[in-house]
């Protein structure tokens, strides 16, 4: 496969791939990046540890399901999520830890087949690609002078891709019908939220293994569609944006990417897609940053998901040493730098601020005295003390990063 992945098959089309699913080898491969990932338990309450504790008998169980035609997928566990900044929930599929686990196998052998079909213009979800990535080619347009921004947003993608019209579309890389016919399982697999139940007729459900690769070969038309006619778009999954040089060229590409959309049986969230002049002042987010006047800091909804995390381990009835406290949040602080280390100076000094009232706040409760950390606080605590304490200073790191003084 790895040659032939090489060198291309006949007519571009694999005929027989279902045999590299369910080989048990494949299918413990599979579970390797399952328990890797983690999560939660689907529909039949079946955790990791269960399932690994019975491995090689559910591998086999498996195996033979596939070859012999009676695997079918559980029901989807349903469960909502918070929106940070926003009082609507998203929704995320839980399938179960088998069912996952044949989908990694499955992702495994669609991946580097449409990976060669995919554009250059998409960073979601593909190996040796990234947030990052993108966010240096939007940088990089920019700066190129492209201030006309098409903000774009696809109003619930995953929930409204038409299940016929992906089919063609993985059709047209792979031809094998057991495949296919699993394919299309795990897109109609029933979805439970709580005591209801039901089939869906469109989308794949968000949690799913081999939603993001199905996602992109959907919008993998569209990248080519604009990129043939010359436009620059960026995209991350469903989150793109389309850099022009000038107005006229924007609202052509607006419209170019609405009439894909019908033809697509998708719709463009009529409040959130809008045409940006950036040359001039105006901002747009993506992919958590906030671009303004040049400069790109993290977006609201960023900074409050970040202080969440901060305050649900600061909490001031913490009853761990000031150490552990310390060593939990300090991967919570480098990882958030790592991601918006391009952001302003004064975001990491503001943070960091803020971040050390928190453990000051646990510091004065300790102490018996009541209120927040002000005034004298500072000074029997001060940002000295922490950093003895080994504290993450995202300024610190700002600085060591930028070859700027503190």
């Amino acid at each position: 496969m790895l040659a032939a992945l090489e060198n291309g098959v006949r007519g571009g089309k694999w005929y027989s791939v279902i045999d590299k699913v369910w080989s048990p080898r494949s299918l413990e491969a599979g579970f390797r990046k399952v328990r890797e990932n983690r999560g939660a338990a689907g529909v039949d309450g079946v955790g990791v540890n269960r399932f690994e504790g019975n491995l090689s008998v559910e591998i086999t169980r498996i195996s033979q399901s596939l070859m012999d035609g009676t695997y079918t997928p559980l029901a989807v566990r349903r469960t909502w999520l918070p929106k940070p900044g926003s009082k609507e929930k998203r929704p995320l599929g839980i399938p179960a830890v088998r069912d996952r686990t044949v989908q990694t196998s499955a992702r495994n052998v669609m991946e580097p087949i449409f990976e060669r079909k995919f554009s250059d213009n998409s960073y979601g979800f593909r190996p040796g690609r990234g947030c990052q990535d993108a966010l240096r080619k939007v940088d990089a347009l920019l700066k190129a002078g492209n201030g006309w921004v098409v903000d774009a947003d696809i109003k619930g993608y995953f929930d409204s891709i038409p299940h016929d019209k992906l089919m063609l579309l993985v059709e047209d890389g792979i031809a094998d019908g057991r495949f296919l016919k699993l394919i299309r399982q795990y897109l109609e697999a029933k979805i439970m939220d709580g005591l209801a139940e039901w089939t869906p007729e469109r989308g794949t459900p968000q949690g799913a293994v081999l939603s993001p690769v199905l996602a992109n070969i959907y919008l993998n038309p569209l990248d080519h569609l604009m990129e043939g006619k010359g436009f620059k778009m960026v995209r991350y999954a469903d989150d793109f944006v389309v850099l022009c040089g000038t107005k006229a060229e924007a609202e052509a590409a607006l419209e170019t990417i609405r009439g894909w959309m019908g033809e697509a049986g998708l719709e463009l969230h009529p409040e959130k897609t809008r045409i940006v002049d950036a040359g001039a002042g105006d901002k747009f987010e993506f992919l958590g940053y906030r671009f303004e006047k040049g400069r790109r800091w993290p977006r609201k909804k960023s900074l409050d998901k970040f202080k969440d995390k901060v305050r649900h381990i600061t909490k001031r009835l913490n009853g761990h040493s000031l150490d552990a406290i310390i060593a939990k949040l300090n991967p919570c602080l480098r990882g958030w730098f790592n991601y918006f280390k391009h952001s302003r100076k004064y975001i990491f000094k503001d943070l960091d601020g803020w971040t050390r009232n928190r453990l000051r706040a646990i510091l004065k409760k300790r102490s018996k005295r009541k209120g927040c950390a002000k005034g004298w606080d500072n000074k029997r605590w001060p940002k000295e003390f922490f950093a003895k304490h080994g504290l993450f200073s995202l300024t610190v790191a700002y600085c060591e990063v930028t070859g700027l003084k503190l």
